[in-house]
C-alpha cells in the first residue's frame, strides 16, 4: 500500500528532500506496525480480530509467570480486560505515530483525557487548561474534578507561556494545539520546558494531527492524547481514544488507573482502529486549505481561522512544528447591515464552500471517498 504524504499536497510547506524523508519515514514504519507474526512462513495481511473474556494457560506454571510479568508492568494479559493481540498492534501502530513507548487504548476520547486527568491529580490539586481546549473539558471534565475537591483555571494559548498563572499546588497543564474551532497554536516547546521546570505534567491533545502531521512528545509534552474517533478511526464508525507517553513512571500511573476503571476496548473496535491508520496519510492529504482560500474571498466571511493560512496568526508556529494540515476550517460569517437578508448571505457562503468541496474530490474519486474534510461554520 502507497501512502500519499501532506507534505506534498500543501503549498505552504517546504518540499525539501529531508522533510520528505522524514514523512515518508513515518509512513512505512506506520503501514509495517503492529501486523500479525509470521507463521510456518506466513502471516495474514490485517492482525485476526481475538475475542476473548478468560484466557487458558498450558500450565500453573505459565499462569504465575504472566501474572509476575504483569505485576512488574510488562504489558501482557493474564485475563481479556488486559487486551489481545489485536489491542496489541493497535498500541503499537499509535505509538509509532506519537513516538511513544507506551499507549494505553480507552473508550472515546473523552474517556482518554479523563484518564489523565484523574491519573494526575488528587483532591487540592489544581490544573491549568488553555481556553480553547475540547468543549466536554470544561462542560464534563471540570464539574467531576470539583467534586473531587481539584481547582482548575484557564489561560490564552497565544499569550505566551502563563507565567502568572503558576500556584504552588499545580500539577498538570492541559493544552490542545491546535484548539478547538480557532485553530490556536500554541509554543509547544517553550510551554512544556516551562512545566518542565516547575515540576508540571504537560498533557496536549492531539487529535487534530493524528500523531501524523504533529507529534508532541517529541516537543517536549509529557503526554499525548487523542479521540481515534476522529482522523485515526477515519470512518465515523468507530468511538475510540488514546494516551501516550514515554515516561515511565507517568505510564505506571496512567496504567493503574485505566486498570482501576476498567476501561477495556473490544477487540471489535481494536480492528477497526487498526483498520482507519491504514490510510491515514492518504486521507490527511486532502486538506482544507483550498476552501479556506476561497472563503478568504468570499464577502459574507469575516474572517477563516486555518493555521496553514500565512496571515493566521498561529502560522509560523504551524509551519515549524507540523508537517501539514487536515481538513477542518473554520469561518465567522460578517455582522450583514442588509437586515433581514443576512440569513441568506450566510447560508449561500455555507452552500458555495459546499460546492467547492464536491469540485476539489471529483478528479480524485478514490481518494475523494476515504477523504472526509468538514466545514465547521463559526458564527459570532
Amino acid at each position: 500500500m502507497t501512502t500519499t504524504s501532506p507534505a506534498s499536497a500543501s503549498p505552504t510547506r517546504p518540499n525539501d528532500s529531508e522533510h520528505r524523508q522524514r514523512v515518508d519515514a513515518l509512513a512505512t514504519r506506520v503501514l509495517h506496525s503492529g501486523l500479525a507474526e509470521f507463521q510456518d512462513g506466513t502471516a495474514p495481511v490485517n492482525v485476526p480480530v481475538v475475542r476473548t473474556s478468560t484466557l487458558r494457560f498450558a500450565s500453573g506454571d505459565d499462569y504465575e509467570r504472566l501474572r509476575q510479568r504483569r505485576h512488574d508492568g510488562e504489558n501482557v494479559a493474564t485475563y481479556g480486560r488486559h487486551g489481545t493481540a489485536t489491542h496489541r498492534a493497535l498500541e503499537a501502530v499509535i505509538g509509532e505515530l506519537e513516538g511513544a513507548a507506551h499507549t494505553l487504548l480507552a473508550l472515546s476520547g473523552l474517556s482518554a483525557i479523563s484518564l489523565v486527568f484523574l491519573t494526575m491529580l488528587t483532591p487540592g490539586d489544581h490544573a491549568l487548561i488553555q481556553d480553547s481546549v475540547y468543549g466536554p473539558v470544561g462542560e464534563r471534565i471540570e464539574p467531576l474534578l470539583a467534586r473531587l475537591g481539584i481547582d482548575v483555571s484557564y489561560f490564552h494559548a497565544q499569550d505566551g507561556v502563563p507565567h502568572d498563572a503558576l500556584r504552588p499546588n499545580m500539577r498538570l497543564v492541559y493544552v490542545e494545539s491546535p484548539g478547538s474551532f480557532l485553530y490556536e497554536i500554541i509554543d509547544l516547546p517553550a510551554l512544556a520546558a516551562w512545566a518542565g521546570e516547575h515540576g508540571l505534567v504537560a498533557a496536549v491533545d492531539n487529535t487534530w494531527s493524528a500523531g501524523w502531521l504533529h507529534q508532541p512528545l517529541k516537543h517536549g509534552a509529557h503526554v499525548s492524547i487523542q479521540a481515534t474517533t476522529k482522523y485515526a478511526g477515519g470512518y465515523s464508525d468507530l468511538m475510540q481514544g488514546t494516551v501516550s507517553t514515554n515516561d515511565a513512571t507517568l505510564w505506571q500511573r496512567l496504567r493503574d488507573t485505566h486498570k482501576a476503571l476498567g476501561l477495556s476496548v473490544g477487540a471489535d473496535d481494536a480492528s477497526l482502529g487498526l483498520r482507519g491508520i491504514r490510510t491515514l496519510g492518504m486521507r490527511l492529504a486532502q486538506h482544507a486549505l483550498q476552501v479556506a482560500e476561497y472563503l478568504q474571498g468570499e464577502a459574507a466571511v469575516a474572517r477563516v481561522f486555518h493555521p496553514a493560512l500565512p496571515d493566521d496568526p498561529g502560522h509560523a508556529l504551524w509551519k515549524r512544528k507540523f508537517s501539514g494540515a487536515n481538513g477542518l476550517v473554520s469561518f465567522a460569517l460578517a455582522r450583514s447591515s442588509c437586515g433581514p437578508g443576512a440569513c441568506v448571505h450566510r447560508r449561500a457562503a455555507a452552500l458555495r464552500a459546499r460546492d467547492v468541496l464536491g469540485r476539489l474530490r471529483k478528479p480524485r474519486p478514490a481518494r475523494a471517498r476515504l477523504a472526509a474534510a468538514p466545514v465547521t461554520l463559526l458564527l459570532f
